[in-house]
């Protein structure tokens, strides 16, 4: 397949690694034989996202973040016909709470999301920032990753995370985290989310096959070094967060 990937503010939304998640995806996905043509989306360019196979958003600080979504809100109508027709996209860190109805910063400012979920954000002072085990009910393996927030999320009502043995979620300490719909995961964990954890990443990967119509092969590329690394981080994760 030749597949067409959308880099939304590689330049604004790029803290932790992020773009990792975007080069690691390509190529899982050239080892398997596609074509893979990645555009960069800057401020006041534009962008087709109808035919997008894949939306990517990067993680950026909450100033960052507030650039980011006075361009991206001209796409709101077109973010929501794509996750409704089953897009694969996903945004990680900050640029997870630009899919939710609203932003409220820490001085009590109100910033319109696009909408695409029906959750707020409101950020604060403090900050939640530590290493991250949970579950979710896309596979069977845990979630693994790394938290550096200052943001409570409320109203999702499909998370990627349903539960953390370890770290704080969406609205509270062990808590669900995360956002998805259809195509769409949406995450504040960082590290990057889909190079420490293959299963998503197949899942990812599953995602875009399916919203072309092509059977997934039945044997994925697997690489030694990114399972020993995930195999590693839920072993002493899981450990540290069963520690009495």
């Amino acid at each position: 397949m030749e597949l067409r990937f959308l880099h939304f503010y590689p330049d604004l939304m790029s803290l932790y690694g992020s773009w990792g998640n975007l080069a690691l995806l390509r190529r899982h996905l050239e080892d398997l034989g596609n074509t893979v043509t990645v555009e960069e989306i800057r401020p006041d360019q534009e962008a087709c996202l109808e035919h997008a196979d894949f939306i990517f958003m990067g993680a950026g600080t909450e100033r960052s973040q507030k650039a980011a979504l006075a361009d991206f809100s001209r796409f709101g109508d077109e973010m929501r016909r794509a996750a409704d027709s089953g897009v694969t996209m996903l945004f990680c860190g900050t640029a997870m709470q630009l899919l939710g109805q609203s932003i409220t910063d820490a001085a009590g400012k109100y910033f319109m999301g696009v909408r695409v979920g029906t959750f707020s954000s409101t950020q604060g002072k403090k900050r939640f920032v530590g290493d991250v085990y949970g579950h979710t009910d896309l596979y069977q393996s845990p979630v693994v990753g790394f938290m550096n927030s200052c943001t409570l999320i409320s109203g999702v009502v499909t998370p990627l995370a349903t539960d953390l043995s370890m770290g704080f979620g969406n609205e509270q300490e062990h808590g669900p985290e995360g956002f998805r719909k259809n195509n769409v995961f949406a995450s504040e964990l960082t590290g990057p989310i889909l190079v420490k954890n293959p299963p998503l990443m197949r899942k990812v990967i599953a995602a875009i096959y399916d919203h072309r119509g092509e059977a997934l092969p039945e044997t994925l590329p697997t690489y030694p070094m990114e399972e020993e690394s995930y195999r590693i981080a839920c072993r002493e994760l899981k450990a540290r967060a069963e520690k009495p």
